[in-house]
């Protein structure tokens, strides 16, 4: 539907798999694609039992190859403009669900679509894949959070090395520079970032979100500021179902039943 599916799939249904489905088009990022997307972030962000995320693709050359510079093309300037909070909405959807999030990238990753598994906070890649930030190619800037999300990931150099070049990274070079956290043999990352968010979704699904929390918004300011904020996730989690169920079930020597 509009080029975005879902998914249910391991840990008892408690991974929602996001799945970019426009292959014909290697995934291009359409104004209805786009729409699809943060709607089914949407839905994903609101359901409980959702404990972790993979963003994945279909076909077998891309994960994704940006916008659909095609529609783009036919485009006049008032509606390149309309697009623009569709396309702003989508990758603030991906990066603002509470759930960890597990891009599994194989192929191109270009533009938009290096751009979406930035905004995840784990990234799988396995041989094929290839990562760039073209957009200055085309005189534009990245627009999904590339210039924000590479300086974060990356470090300032590196960043601008990817975003003012335009250049590409082949999955090794990507790893080097802390692009991918797992690469994989070549047709293995849908199954490895499978793996790592039925991982995620054994574990407590409240210290698990607070977690992701803590580390986003400690990112943006100074250690103190980021110690507090870690503080106080663990006093939250300190009186919580969650913890005494954890501790039970570890005296216990059985899985955690999670209550929340």
């Amino acid at each position: 539907m509009d080029g975005v599916a879902l998914r249910r799939e391991g840990q008892g249904g408690h991974v929602a798999e996001i799945v970019l489905d426009r292959p014909e088009a290697l995934n291009a990022l359409s104004t209805a694609m786009a729409r699809r997307l943060a709607a089914v972030c949407a839905e994903v962000a609101a359901d409980p039992s959702a404990r972790s995320v993979v963003l994945s693709a279909a076909g077998e050359r891309a994960f994704c190859v940006g916008a659909d510079l095609k529609e783009r093309n036919a485009m006049g300037d008032a509606e390149i403009l309309a697009q623009r909070p569709v396309f702003r909405a989508a990758f603030g959807a991906v990066l603002d669900l509470p759930q960890p999030v597990v891009a599994a990238v194989h192929g191109y990753a270009l533009g938009g679509g290096c751009e979406l598994a930035l905004s995840c906070d784990v990234i799988v890649a396995d041989g094929t894949a290839v990562f760039g930030l073209p957009e200055v190619g085309i005189g534009l800037v990245p627009g999904g959070g590339g210039t924000q999300l590479a300086v974060r990931r990356l470090g300032p150099g590196r960043a601008a090395d990817l975003v003012l070049t335009g250049r590409r990274l082949a999955v090794a070079e990507a790893r080097e520079y802390g692009l991918v956290d797992r690469s994989v043999p070549a047709g293995t990352a849908r199954e490895e970032a499978l793996a790592v968010a039925a991982a995620i979704a054994g574990n407590s699904p409240a210290a698990v979100r607070a977690a992701k929390r803590a580390m986003r918004l400690g990112a943006e300011g100074s250690l103190a500021a980021g110690l507090d904020i870690e503080d106080n996730a663990w006093r939250t989690l300190a009186l919580s179902a969650d913890r005494r169920e954890g501790i039970a079930a570890f005296n216990d020597k059985r899985r955690p039943n999670w209550p929340s």
